[in-house]
């Protein structure tokens, strides 16, 4: 993605704010993806949020047992309410591909519908980047929507944003690919407002260091 598509899709998220949270209350596959990536770490440990919006519910609730969490977003308001939300967190405004962190620097990441923002050609790389940055065996949960789609221009809560998608099979190609052994997988579906999809949730497994 081009700095300008980035900044595009930060001005939407600004302006949408908290009326994400309000129409996107029905959260449960999220916190229950959370939960399973919280069981699975040690106490303490170093967990990343990418693409963390509010805050609400990974970053809060993982920071509310004690891990150490470190959100990312290009969005400035998103992040003023995830400081708000997740007052144990630390946060910080950079996109995916910019972050940079030393290899095996976290037990856990958290990507819930962030990785779509990008276009097909990034998802790859983003992917393991992330790989990189697990420490070998760490753990991955991961949402995204299915579609067939290349950072198609939809509307999104009286915005344009730009979005990705695979079919289920590709992404799992996607996955395992990047070094992830998918450990499960859940198909979600969901509707809000203008929004009907199918949801794909993945709780992976990096193998060892990438």
């Amino acid at each position: 993605m081009s700095k300008d598509e980035i900044t595009e899709q930060a001005a939407a998220f600004d302006a949408i704010g908290e009326k994400y949270d309000e129409v996107f209350a029905d959260k449960r596959a999220q916190v229950e993806a959370t939960r399973w990536l919280a069981e699975r770490l040690a106490p303490g440990d170093r967990v990343l949020d990418v693409g963390c919006g509010s805050g609400v519910p990974t970053a809060k609730l993982l920071a509310e047992v004690g891990f150490s969490v470190h959100g990312i977003d290009v969005s400035k308001e998103m992040l003023r309410l995830a400081r708000q939300n997740a007052p144990g967190a630390t946060f910080e405004q950079v996109d995916m591909m910019t972050f940079s962190s030393e290899p095996g620097s976290f037990g856990g990441i958290a990507a819930f519908f962030s990785l779509l923002m990008l276009r097909r050609s990034d998802i790859p790389a983003a992917l393991r980047k992330i790989a990189r940055a697990l420490r070998p065996g760490g753990y991955l949960v991961l949402s995204m929507v299915e579609g067939d789609f290349d950072f198609l221009a939809l509307p999104f809560l009286g915005h344009a944003v730009h979005v990705s998608a695979y079919p289920q099979e590709a992404l799992e190609v996607v996955l395992r690919e990047a070094g992830f052994e998918i450990l499960d997988a859940e198909v979600v579906s969901f509707s809000a407002e203008e929004q009907a999809e199918r949801q794909l949730y993945y709780r992976c497994r990096v193998a060892a260091a990438v």
